[in-house]
């Protein structure tokens, strides 16, 4: 059966809802749905994405709810799970794997958009797949501050850096490891991506990269970027992996 009724609490997933068509079946979201914006407004608040109320969220009655592991709490999931609501759990960890997320989830709520959404994905992901890309260049991408975090080589961010030409100099790490500016030094990163979420880095922090003795810094290589690039996994994954292909191999 077509689910009628669908909560998310994933940010890009509730955007790729929309882009498949199913937008006026999304009834729940988290407050970090922001996308489509003028469309996602009308939908019901239901908390965040590590705490989502789970009163709001079987109040609303859905018959779907969609969920992430990397985003969504085991606890969550398995109390609404208990209380009878069948939660579909999407877990990438490549752009391959994301991919085959998008393409499951469309299957799912039987989308009448999805090519739309999945053609260009495709195109994308198997045009650099199959591009000559010389040497990778190495990257070094903070994900928060105070400690600095970084992305090891099982999270989704190590991969999209991957395709498109980087080399991850924190990929010998798992998960998000912890690091200092001397040991970004030690690392001799050629780019250096700040990203504006989940910690929102700014032009307030650009001195501190290029006071470091890297590449980056000497060949002006420190770039501001919209953090979805990087860990929004729905329907901007083709715009996204253009965009920081062409930055990285430029």
């Amino acid at each position: 059966m077509k689910p009628e009724r669908i909560v998310s609490l994933v940010p890009s997933l509730t955007e790729a809802l929309f882009a498949f068509g199913a937008g006026a079946r999304v009834v729940g979201r988290t407050r970090y749905c922001t996308q489509p914006p003028g469309k996602v407004g009308r939908v019901a608040k239901v908390g965040g994405t590590k705490k989502a109320n789970l009163r709001r969220v079987l109040d609303l009655k859905p018959d779907l709810v969609v969920a992430v592991r990397e985003e969504n709490t085991r606890e969550d999931i398995e109390k609404i799970r208990e209380a009878g609501t069948p939660v579909w759990v999407g877990a990438p960890e490549t752009v391959k794997g994301a991919l085959e997320m998008l393409e499951d989830l469309a299957e799912m709520v039987k989308a009448s958009e999805a090519e739309t959404v999945l053609g260009p994905i495709r195109r994308a992901y198997g045009r650099l797949c199959g591009a000559e890309t010389g040497k990778a260049r190495r990257c070094f991408v903070p994900i928060w501050k105070g400690p600095y975090m970084s992305v090891g080589a099982d999270t989704y961010v190590h991969d999209v850096l991957r395709v498109c030409g980087g080399e991850n100099v924190c990929g010998g790490s798992t998960r998000y490891p912890v690091v200092t500016l001397e040991e970004v030094e030690a690392l001799q990163p050629e780019v250096v991506l700040l990203p504006d979420e989940p910690y929102p880095f700014s032009a307030e922090d650009l001195p501190e990269f290029y006071a470091l003795d890297i590449p980056a810094a000497r060949e002006d290589r420190i770039h501001l970027v919209d953090g979805k690039l990087l860990t929004w996994y729905g329907p901007r994954i083709a715009s996204s992996l253009s965009q920081l292909s062409a930055l990285l191999r430029s």
